[in-house]
């Protein structure tokens, strides 16, 4: 069982975490290397969009879109949040000019970070309630029988899937920041 959690979760988990840290590492450098460090600069408009648009699957999750299979947007959504989470990384690279964009890029690290870890406590723990259930069942346990025995690990299931509850202010904070990051660009940038 420990080397399935290893392999199934934990392992996966700590890959796409370390590709994220290597592969914006990798790309600050190479853009560095390459003097094409105005590339950076501007690789925060896609990765922001990116991510505004991953935002798809909880609009759908939430029924304010119906259009959609809600497995392949989260897998979507996933994808997209990666994506644009590697391209504001890229963008924020290893420079220290300000606070406000900092304390974004921190809050989207964590939102990132909260989202693998709800996804893979969620997914670990309605796996281990669903084995609990079958292997009740094949002891022949009467159906009631079967939800009695499993009461405690379904609360405790319901009460991670309230993940989101910390999920979503996190992000939050991330959104008010990074819109406080564009508004100062523009501000000071000159481009309003």
């Amino acid at each position: 069982m420990t080397t399935s959690l290893w392999r199934q979760h934990i392992l996966p988990f700590t890959f796409l975490l370390g590709m994220l840290a290597i592969a914006a590492l990798a790309g600050d450098y190479f853009l560095h290397r390459l003097d094409l460090v105005w590339v950076g600069r501007y690789l925060g408009i896609p990765g922001t969009l990116l991510i505004i648009g991953s935002l798809v699957y909880s609009l759908r999750k939430r029924k304010l879109i119906t259009s959609g299979n809600p497995r392949s947007l989260l897998t979507f959504h996933e994808f997209t949040a990666w994506l644009g989470s590697l391209m504001v990384l890229i963008h924020s690279g290893i420079h220290f000019n300000a606070i406000l964009p900092w304390l974004a890029t921190i809050a989207m690290g964590v939102n990132v970070i909260s989202g693998m870890v709800g996804k893979l406590l969620l997914d670990r723990s309605r796996r281990h309630v669903q084995c609990e259930r079958e292997s009740y069942q094949l002891r022949g346990l009467s159906r009631p029988a079967v939800e009695q025995a499993v009461f405690w690990d379904a609360v405790s299931l319901d009460a991670m899937t309230q993940w989101r509850k910390v999920h979503i202010p996190i992000f939050i904070a991330f959104a008010v920041l990074a819109i406080g990051h564009i508004v100062s660009v523009f501000m000071f940038w000159g481009w309003a």
